[in-house]
């Protein structure tokens, strides 16, 4: 049982976070310099990976759209990602209202300086995100036309590389990355100051989820002519058990069985909606990772980015959202170039932004599957009229 607790990410982010703020006042100008150095060679090999991440995700997803018949895939992909950015631009107006009313302290003149880092050693990425999103975009799109099968199965290997790569060192550089950013955070004395907000924040992002999870299942129920709690009933098992696993794959099999119990949704239509909508549909993770990067922003940068930087993210992100499963934090983890390149985060609010995001990434996860139920009676009722 320790083991298990131990080897878990999120009670190793967490432990990250207070060695970090424990640690942080407790350096010395000589010691910090340790701590720089530590912080800047993980953070190179995490944001190295990145670019691999977007291609070995994407373009294995977007070859994977030649099952079933192609007007059904092709509107539940549409759906999917349209339900992504309906939730990012929900989260992204609610983070304008809320966000400002939080009183965030922003001052930064008792700050103690951070002095220069003596060692880096540079990795640079093979190329930039955008550069990466664009290839992917192009590859699997010509693979799926063209029908390249032997492609395919390279991509599904590469696939399988890069997630070896995430969870062997990716994940596992995570705590230490954290920690040495919330050392130099403490070490200027900022981040104690922060705390209670980015509490706030997680209840009303888990307020946010529910939110829009009525609005789904109410559109749901309208377009496909059904009381949406005849489907919704048999879905706190599912929602339960992605809180206690953090993992839409785990939670796969409770959620095919939910749908069947319900009578609702053809079988033919669920049995290939629910492990589809897994794997493309995360609006929760997209509401989160929205209001938390607005947040993250006020608070180490003292300004939330403009609307149309926003925007940007928002719809770009709902693109990586596509390719994000198969990892702890998905989302996040695939938009990290997003976050740095368009938002223009450094490496603290990169570590905050993992951080926070793994506090409530098994609510994401919930939110995420639970609302595939939504989106596959919307499908069905389209197969019906349309197919």
């Amino acid at each position: 049982m320790l083991k298990k607790i131990v080897n878990n990410t999120l009670f190793r982010l967490v432990l990250g976070v207070i060695t970090g703020l424990v640690l942080g006042n407790y350096l010395t100008e000589s010691t910090i310099q340790v701590v720089l150095s530590l912080k800047y060679f993980t953070g190179q090999l995490i944001f190295f990976l990145v670019p691999l991440i977007v291609i070995g995700f994407i373009v294995s997803s977007i070859t994977k759209l030649n099952q079933g018949s192609g007007k059904i895939v092709g509107f539940s992909l549409l759906i999917a990602y349209l339900s992504s950015v309906g939730a990012g631009l929900f989260s992204t107006f609610a983070g304008y209202q809320i966000i400002p009313n939080l009183s965030i302290p922003t001052s930064v003149e008792t700050l103690k300086e951070v002095p220069k880092i003596l060692f880096q050693l540079d990795i640079p990425p093979l190329f930039s995100v955008m550069t990466a999103l664009v290839i992917a975009l192009m590859l699997g799109m010509g693979i799926l036309i063209t029908k390249a099968k032997e492609l395919e199965k390279i991509f599904d290997q590469f696939k399988d590389i890069v997630i070896l790569l995430v969870n062997k060192v990716l994940i596992p550089i995570l705590p230490f990355f954290i920690a040495a950013n919330f050392a130099i955070l403490s070490y200027e004395g900022s981040i104690e100051k922060q705390l209670p907000v980015f509490l706030k924040v997680i209840l009303i992002v888990i307020v946010g989820h529910f939110i829009w999870m009525t609005l789904l299942y109410s559109i749901a129920g309208f377009y496909h002519k059904t009381n949406p709690f005849k489907l919704l009933k048999h879905y706190p098992p599912v929602y339960l058990t992605a809180v206690g696993t953090m993992s839409s794959a785990a939670t796969l099999g409770v959620a095919v069985k939910a749908v069947d119990d319900s009578k609702v949704i053809k079988p033919t239509i669920a049995n290939f909606t629910i492990p589809f909508f897994s794997n493309t549909h995360l609006c929760g993770s997209v509401l989160t990772e929205v209001f938390f990067v607005m947040t993250v922003s006020q608070v180490l940068y003292g300004t939330i980015p403009d609307v149309g930087t926003m925007l940007t993210f928002v719809l770009l992100l709902g693109i990586f959202a596509v390719g994000a499963p198969g990892v702890p934090g998905g989302t996040v983890v695939a938009s990290l170039g997003l976050i740095s390149n368009v938002l223009g985060f450094d490496e603290a609010g990169v570590a905050l932004i993992l951080t926070i995001f793994a506090l409530q990434d098994s609510f994401g996860t919930a939110c995420n599957i639970t609302t595939d139920g939504a989106l596959s009676m919307i499908v069905d009722q389209y197969a019906e009229e349309k197919v």
